[in-house]
């Protein structure tokens, strides 16, 4: 029986195995326990390829698995979903996978490394201190604005703000309300140390990392963009070009095109949206201080935020530095201003 690809259905207990064999057809497609599956790969010819969505510890099973000799394939599970025929289940899933791993235009996700999944969780866990620091922020600006205390906007603004307010004995506040930010405010500081802390831990981890200093030199990356693209992207060897890699981060314009005539929208908001949102935030920066720029950079900026505005200008700066980092991740290049900014014609 030779078996061209299995399709692995990944749960938390019961795994579903769909083998497709060489000239199309199904071998089998049968469930598996979770204390047997490493039993049931073993049993296949070194170099399987082994295809799975790339969902909850899909990155744990595929470093497994190539350790033990097989090639590995994370696919998007919304690549997969299109495969799927008539009504959804792990059957139907597992052989969808199977049918998904061979479309040319899909592109696997890359297995990460301990590393990669170490900087990955790291920033998981930051991202829900930020948000609940934010969260708290708002909140306190609201219960306040109901005795007539207004902070600033910004949270550095707040945090400066804060003492000087709870320290004001006439600006309103009941004693019940004051206790209540005295609270609020130890939390913020309990938060901000935790989110440096992790922060301290993430730049740490990312030194490790050979492309990370190069990383840094591209204008508007600063350490939480370049441990952003080093654990969702690596080396970006699964993209064949920059463009590929800002496609996949949702950069690029949106197409509806017909006979002959070319349509182009918004962005398409594909792919990782944090990544996104990173890299947009990141050009939003180096926007802001585009006019003190004397050099390449600065001119190619400035042309074309007076063609296109400065909001369509940081979009299209976004997609430009996507396309430089993965110049060097992938061809282990530097950044050189000259060579990437260009004056507009």
């Amino acid at each position: 029986m030779n078996i061209k690809v299995l399709g692995i259905d990944l749960a938390k207990n019961v795994f579903q195995l769909c083998a497709l064999l060489e000239d199309g057809s199904m071998g089998w497609n049968r469930k598996a326990p979770r204390l047997k599956l490493l039993d049931k790969v073993r049993q296949l010819p070194s170099g399987t390829l082994i295809a799975m969505e790339a969902c909850a510890s899909a990155h744990y099973w595929g470093r497994t698995f190539m350790a033990m000799g097989f090639q590995v394939k994370l696919i998007p599970a919304q690549d997969v979903k299109p495969f799927v025929r008539c009504q959804k289940n792990d059957a139907h899933d597992a052989l969808a996978i199977c049918e998904a791993a061979f479309r040319p235009s899909i592109h696997s996700v890359a297995v990460k490394s301990v590393e990669q999944q170490d900087i990955k969780a790291l920033r998981c866990v930051r991202r829900r201190l930020v948000e609940q620091r934010t969260a708290i922020s708002n909140q306190l600006r609201g219960l306040a604005a109901e005795y007539g205390v207004i902070f600033p906007q910004g949270i550095l603004k707040l945090q400066q703000a804060l003492p000087e307010a709870l320290g004001d004995a006439e600006n309103g506040l009941s004693h019940i309300a004051r206790d209540l930010l005295y609270g609020l405010h130890d939390e913020i500081r309990l938060l901000n140390n935790e989110v440096d802390t992790i922060t301290a831990q993430i730049i740490q981890l990312c030194k490790q990392q050979p492309r990370y200093k190069a990383l840094l030199s591209v204008p508007g990356f600063g350490p939480i963009i370049a441990a952003a693209l080093l654990s969702e992207v690596g080396t970006g060897e699964q993209f064949s070009n920059g463009r590929q890699l800002s496609a996949w981060c949702g950069l690029v314009p949106s197409q509806y095109s017909s006979g002959g005539k070319t349509r182009l929208g918004s962005i398409t908001k594909h792919g990782n949206r944090e990544l996104r949102t990173l890299l947009i935030h990141g050009a939003r920066a180096v926007i802001r201080f585009a006019e003190n720029r004397k050099d390449d950079m600065g001119r190619w900026l400035m042309q074309l935020i007076e063609r296109r505005g400065k909001k369509k200008a940081i979009v299209a700066l976004a997609n430009k530095l996507t396309r430089i980092a993965w110049c060097i991740l992938n061809r282990q290049e530097s950044f050189d201003a000259r060579l990437a900014f260009k004056p507009l014609q």
